[in-house]
C-alpha cells in the first residue's frame, strides 16, 4: 500500500494524507474527523511509510550503528547492547549491531557497512575499559566511544565510561571506614608504575585507591602486580601473600575474578573472609552473589553505560568539544567486609 492509496481510499489529497500520517495534522489545522478517517484507513490497509523516502527528505536516517570488538558475545558487557537498545527506542531510532572480535579489518569494514546505510551515529564500544583512536571513516562524522578512552587529544569524539577512578577512591574508604590499615593490593600496586600493560580500569582504580589512602595518611601494606586478571593469578597471588607470614588484614582485589581465587587461597590456609581478610573488588561478576561470603564489589553499570551512549549520541551538540562522562559505580554490599575491632 502507498500513500497514494491511502488518500485515494480516505477521498482527500496526497499531502493532506502525509500531514496527517507524519503528526502534523493538528499543526496544519486538518479537522479531527479527517485526520481520524485518514488514520483508520491507513491501518485497514495495513499501510507502512517509506522511512528510506523520509530519511531522504529529513536528512536523518532514524538508526544508529554499534560497532563492539566482543561485546555482544560477553556475558559480562551484554548488558551495554541492552541499554543501547532501551536508548534507541526511546529516540524513535533503530540499532544495526556489529562485532569484529579484535579483527581490525573487520572493524573497518564494520564502519563501512554502518555509513552505507546512512546511520545518523556510530557507537564504538569495548568489552574492557581500553584507549582507541576514532577509525578514519568516522573523523567527521557523529561518533561515541563506549568504555573507550579517546587516544590522544586530537581524537574528536565523546566517550562513556565507568568512573574507575571514584569506585577506587570509595574502595579504599569503605576498608578505612571499617578501620583497616593493613590494605593489601592484588592485582597492581603498590605504586603506580606497577599497572598491567593497556589496562585503563586497573590505572585508574589503583589512582583512586592510594589517593584515598594517602589522604588518611596510609600506605598500601603490600601489592602484586598481576599481567592476567583470573582467579588461578588471584589465587597464586593471595597464598603469596599468607605464605610471607600475612594472616589478617584487608584485600583490594582489581576484579572479582582475582577475588575468587583469594578467597579459595584463604580457605586452603585455614583462614576465613571476613574474619581474617575482608575483600572488596570490581565488575560485580554473576558469582559475586554465590560465593560465600557474597563478594562486596563495585558493579560496572553496563546498562547506564549503553543507554548513555544513546543519549550523548544524539543530544550532544556537534560542535561541541569531545568529552569524558564517567557514569557511577554502584556498590553491592555483600558479607566481605568487616570491621577490623569486630
Amino acid at each position: 500500500m502507498t500513500l497514494a492509496d491511502v488518500a485515494r481510499a480516505a477521498g482527500i489529497s496526497r499531502t493532506t494524507a502525509s500531514l496527517v500520517l507524519s503528526g502534523r495534522g493538528d499543526e496544519m489545522r486538518i479537522a479531527e474527523a479527517s485526520q481520524e478517517r485518514v488514520r483508520l484507513v491507513a491501518a485497514e490497509l495495513g499501510y507502512r511509510p517509506n522511512m528510506i523516502s523520509a530519511g531522504l527528505r529529513s536528512g536523518t536516517s532514524r538508526t544508529l550503528g554499534f560497532i563492539s570488538d566482543s561485546v555482544a558475545t560477553s556475558q559480562l558487557a551484554g548488558d551495554m547492547i541492552k541499554g543501547a537498545l532501551e536508548g534507541a527506542r526511546r529516540h524513535g531510532h533503530m540499532l544495526f549491531i556489529g562485532e569484529y572480535e579484535g579483527d581490525e579489518s573487520e572493524a573497518e569494514r564494520l564502519v563501512h557497512a554502518m555509513l552505507d546505510r546512512q546511520v545518523d551515529g556510530v557507537i564504538m564500544a569495548s568489552m574492557f575499559t581500553r584507549e582507541r583512536a576514532v577509525p578514519a571513516a568516522l573523523a567527521h562524522r557523529n561518533v561515541v566511544l563506549l568504555n573507550t578512552l579517546p587516544d590522544g587529544p586530537t581524537t574528536r569524539a565523546h566517550a562513556i565510561l565507568p568512573d574507575e577512578l571514584d569506585a577506587g577512591r570509595r574502595a579504599a574508604r569503605l576498608l578505612l571506614d571499617h578501620g583497616h590499615r593493613d590494605i593489601h593490593l592484588i592485582g597492581a600496586g603498590p605504586t603506580l608504575a606497577e599497572v598491567p600493560r593497556e589496562t585503563v580500569a586497573g590505572r585508574e582504580r589503583l589512582e583512586g585507591i592510594l589517593e584515598e589512602l594517602a589522604g588518611a595518611n596510609v600506605a598500601p601494606a603490600s601489592g602484586r602486580m598481576l599481567s592476567i586478571w583470573l582467579p588461578a593469578d588471584g589465587w597464586k597471588a593471595t597464598a603469596d601473600l599468607i605464605s610471607s607470614g600475612v594472616r589478617s588484614g584487608a584485600i583490594i582485589a582489581f576484579n572479582d575474578r582475582i577475588a575468587f581465587g583469594a578467597y579459595q587461597a584463604i580457605a586452603e590456609a585455614g583462614l576465613t573472609v571476613p574474619g581474617d581478610f575482608s575483600i572488596v573488588s570490581f565488575d560485580d561478576h554473576q558469582l559475586a552473589s554465590w560465593v560465600h561470603p557474597g563478594l562486596t564489589t563495585f558493579a560496572i553499570p553496563h546498562f547506564e553505560l549503553g543507554l548513555q551512549s544513546v543519549e550523548t549520541l544524539l543530544t550532544a551538540s556537534p560542535d561541541a568539544l569531545a568529552s569524558v562522562e564517567r557514569v557511577p559505580m554502584p556498590l553491592r554490599t555483600r558479607g566481605s567486609v568487616r570491621s577490623a575491632s569486630a
